[in-house]
């Protein structure tokens, strides 16, 4: 029995527990599900349902959500089925998007596809607690020394008020000994050193995984708030359909299908690229179309269709580039500048029916102009249907190291001193430096202060610390994006741009397709020389 209030790493620099290894322990522990809360974020969840798959455990999908203006307003909101997973990728969209989001709002309209659990006293008190409310709504009861009072005091309200009660046992962190490495990520956070942190800024160190054992000695006493954790994972039933792709759509001519209009396209380009037509461009063209067809490509060699024909009438320069080059089709549309019938380019590199991800087409614009299209992109697909991906920065050995140590108030001067000779290399590597690379063989820290300052540092590895814009990818789906993910505004620009909260990796494994376009000053500097040589030469 895993708790149904959990936190990873994807709670960035509050839960610490990476999903592979909840996904161990929860195997471990003989559970026949897992369960993933994380803080105002959905971007685990997606990694936590193909692990879970793989090893048959049931996943359970929810996150731990609070208002922006008062943290000790919260609550834990659990997707009962597909359609409640889609809500909760909206209600956490407009968590993150909407300015003056208030948490008591979400219990204005009660979904009955989802479950809600809060430990929140302050909340409760606030909330209009109908009948409606109270077929999903638990009060949350937590056990450890420090909550036990809370505890109490929850659990007679919810006698008072007639509502039901579950057990809880709130993990942010893998082991009771993980609790230091969970004041300096918060410390990180808060951009505070360790010894200003308040009992506000951090959870309680009794916050990790327990076992069944545990649990049931804990709440023996109260049997129906175990029950209800049963009742609870028995009635949430989510399947996110792990790889099964799910492409835009080419908004048609009237009569058209994707294929048939793909075809006409294709054969229009291949008229104007080969003449005269030879029996071999024509079969060429046709056996990539089928291949096309038949694994569900059209609507997608559309859709890049379209954006390099829109490049190429505000006079844009293009260029495509990797595998794509490989295709007839892709060089008919204009995708790609090289002949691959001339040069005997294979179109099974680029795309074959044995080929299980979908096909990369990356398109490189200049740096001046690449913005411009994807604005054209928006307005052409919807904005409720384009997002750029997100891309997860985690901490390596330089900033894992600085980062701990200005967590536990060292000087920037000081930590420069030794930073530098910090090679680029994983944190890990961080407690064998001086024997692993020879530039770091002067740094060997003896002091148990340094010492200690690398263990936790080394322990930062991988952890994500923010999330960025990937420089590239963004995705264009059929229906509105917040039916598959949450979204938020990157953190990084200010400037209002909004991305994915999973990166392009479980962005790939639900199926969402990326599309790459390349921002090139090469082509600037290029378009730019052949404009000043026009001027002055003629």
């Amino acid at each position: 029995m895993v708790s149904l209030h959990v936190h990873s790493v994807h709670s960035f620099l509050q839960g610490t527990i990476s999903i592979p290894d909840l996904i161990k322990y929860a195997k471990k522990s003989e559970s026949s599900f897992v369960c993933l809360t994380d803080t105002n974020r959905m971007s685990g969840l997606i990694e936590l349902a193909r692990l879970a798959k793989e090893e048959n455990l049931k996943p359970i999908f929810g996150a731990f959500i609070d208002d922006p203006e008062n943290k000790k307003l919260n609550t834990i909101i659990i997707a009962k089925n597909r359609v409640g997973y889609s809500e909760l990728c909206k209600t956490i969209t407009t968590r993150n998007l909407k300015e003056g989001f208030q948490l008591t709002s979400l219990f204005e309209n009660i979904s009955n596809n989802m479950f809600y659990i809060t430990a929140s006293l302050d909340l409760l008190k606030l909330v209009n607690i109908t009948e409606e409310l109270k077929r999903n709504l638990y009060v949350e009861l937590i056990i450890t020394n420090k909550q036990k009072r809370i505890t109490r005091t929850l659990y007679e309200f919810a006698r008072t008020n007639n509502l039901k009660i579950v057990a809880s046992a709130p993990a942010y962190f893998l082991r009771q000994e993980d609790y230091n490495l969970h004041l300096v990520v918060s410390a990180i956070r808060l951009n505070k050193p360790v010894a200003q942190l308040t009992k506000e800024d951090i959870v309680d160190e009794e916050f990790f995984l327990i076992t069944d054992e545990e649990l049931l000695s804990e709440w023996k006493k109260i049997p129906e708030a175990l029950l209800n954790i049963k009742y609870i994972v028995q009635n949430c039933n989510v399947e996110l359909e792990i790889g099964k792709y799910k492409f835009p759509s080419y908004p048609l001519p009237l009569g058209e299908t994707a294929y048939s209009y793909l075809w006409k396209i294709a054969f229009k380009g291949l008229s104007i690229k080969y003449k005269p037509l030879t029996e071999k461009a024509i079969a060429r063209l046709q056996y990539e179309l089928e291949v096309i067809d038949e694994l569900g490509y059209s609507d997608y060699f559309l859709v890049v269709w379209d954006i390099v024909n829109e490049a190429r009438r505000r006079n844009m320069m293009n260029i495509g580039r990797g595998s794509a080059a490989n295709s007839l089709v892709a060089y008919c549309l204009g995708f790609t500048q090289m002949d691959p019938i001339k040069h005997n380019l294979y179109f099974e590199r680029f795309l074959n029916k044995g080929r299980k991800s979908p096909p990369d087409v990356d398109l490189d614009f200049s740096w001046k102009e690449r913005d411009s299209l994807v604005k054209y992109v928006y307005e052409k697909y919807s904005y409720d249907k384009v997002a750029f991906i997100s891309t997860h920065v985690t901490f390596r050995a330089r900033s894992a190291f600085r980062s701990t140590a200005k967590a536990f108030g060292v000087s920037d001067a000081q930590v420069s001193e030794f930073s530098k000779f910090i090679p680029w290399t994983k944190a890990e590597n961080l407690p064998i430096l001086s024997q692993k690379f020879p530039e770091a063989k002067n740094v060997n820290f003896k002091d148990d202060f340094w010492v200690k300052i690398i263990e936790i540092a080394s322990q930062l590895g991988g952890i994500p610390r923010n999330a960025s814009i990937h420089p590239c990818g963004i995705i264009i789906s059929k229906e509105s994006i917040t039916n598959y993910v949450a979204l938020e505004y990157a953190s990084n620009k200010g400037v209002g741009l909004i991305i994915t909260q999973p990166d392009m990796y479980p962005i790939e494994d639900l199926g969402l397709v990326k599309i790459d376009l390349l921002s090139q000053r090469s082509l600037g500097v290029l378009k730019d020389a052949m404009q000043m040589v026009d001027k002055n030469y003629g």
